[in-house]
């Protein structure tokens, strides 16, 4: 129980900006795992979509902005990695 009439509206936008930063970090690891869930490489437009999420959720403080930069290469890393050559039954 908040002691004066300050403190409990804090706690009450503190409530509220919780709930919305929740949301929006589960949104983040939903996409996340369909970027990155398949075998296969990401899809462009997937990755696209995840560093715009990403960009919105640094520029509003959700996470923080080295945290996004960090998600940011690995999506860029593994949509530019190459696949790795098939082994084949033949001896070189």
């Amino acid at each position: 129980m908040a002691n004066t009439k300050s403190a409990g509206k804090r706690a009450r936008q503190t409530t509220v900006r919780s709930l919305r930063n929740r949301s929006v970090l589960t949104r983040l690891r939903k996409m996340q795992k369909g970027v990155s869930g398949g075998a296969s490489k990401p899809e462009a437009k997937q990755v696209q979509a995840m560093i715009s999420a990403i960009d919105k959720a640094a520029k509003r403080g959700i996470i923080h902005r080295n945290a996004a930069q960090r998600r940011k290469a690995r999506l860029n890393r593994s949509l530019m990695a190459t696949p790795a050559p098939a082994a084949s039954g033949e001896p070189s």
